[in-house]
């Protein structure tokens, strides 16, 4: 499956203003947190954009992905009918293709020497079908994501055939539903904020906004719960560490693990056991 193009969701009543925010990268510069997703998506070998956002938004966002202004392509939605619909949104963009798929609310923090994007991109051209990344989580916070159920793919690391999707889960549907063989008590297999899919998820987005009429939303996690019956659709644990800066103390939580992984981290640290050292007096 060769990948493109990429998608990035920004219309959220709550996390059109996210990406806006500044950040300091791990390379010391000050940047939008918009910028440092757009470096994740071209380290991946991506180069078209498509982002969609409110009506009303597109200056700012040209402003805050600066020099990487140009690699954007604006899609606009209209009415606010869930991230399903968003994504749907842009499937002129998306021509038919395969596409790489993340929110715009997240950061991510490779331990791998590829970043987070370009491990998913690779894990789904060599299998050849949709990737979803996911990253083991705790069960007080399964409220925050989609979740899905499975079983490692034989002789694989990290890599599981997809059973069940379920959004948002209670821990009580997820220990019905979601369990996956080999997972730490108390974990669940999450979404990460980032999908490589195939040209069958537009579709299935398609299907499901055509039988949303009347309905208040389109999930994306509805098109993804059948995409495993259509064709072979797998998880990916990447190697990293996402950070939902929508969260509270989210932006200070994904700078400081972004200032861990970067070249200031001893001064950084410094700082911190000064603090810590303050705060004990």
């Amino acid at each position: 499956m060769d990948i493109k193009r990429a998608i990035i969701t920004a219309a959220g009543k709550n996390q059109r203003t996210l990406p806006l925010q500044s950040i300091v990268d791990r390379d010391g510069e000050n940047k939008t947190a918009l910028a440092v997703i757009i470096e994740d998506v071209v380290d991946a070998g991506i180069e078209e954009i498509g982002l969609v956002i409110m009506p009303g938004d597109e200056e700012a966002f040209v402003t805050a992905a600066g020099r990487h202004a140009r690699r954007l392509h604006f899609i606009e939605q209209r009415s606010p009918l869930g991230f399903g619909h968003a994504v749907w949104c842009a499937r002129e963009f998306t021509a038919g293709e395969g596409f790489l798929l993340l929110v715009s609310d997240h950061l991510y923090v490779s331990t791998d020497e590829r970043g987070c994007a370009r491990q998913l991109v690779e894990q789904a051209r060599a299998e050849d079908c949709s990737v979803s990344a996911v990253q083991a989580t705790r069960e007080n916070t399964l409220p925050n994501y989609g979740a899905i159920g499975g079983r490692l793919v034989a002789g694989r690391s990290g890599l599981y055939e997809i059973s069940e999707v379920m959004e948002k889960p209670t821990p009580t549907q997820a220990e019905q539903r979601l369990m996956v063989p080999g997972m730490r008590a108390g974990h669940y297999l999450c979404f990460f904020g980032m999908h490589a899919m195939s040209p069958m998820v537009m579709q299935l987005l398609d299907e499901e906004v055509r039988s949303a009429e009347g309905r208040s939303g389109v999930h994306l996690s509805a098109a993804l719960r059948k995409l495993s019956d259509r064709e072979r659709y797998l998880a990916f644990e990447v190697s990293g560490r996402r950070y939902d800066i929508g969260q509270k103390y989210g932006l200070l939580i994904a700078q400081l693990a972004l200032a861990m992984d970067g070249k200031d981290r001893d001064e950084v640290l410094v700082k911190l056991l000064e603090l810590l050292a303050t705060e004990k007096l």
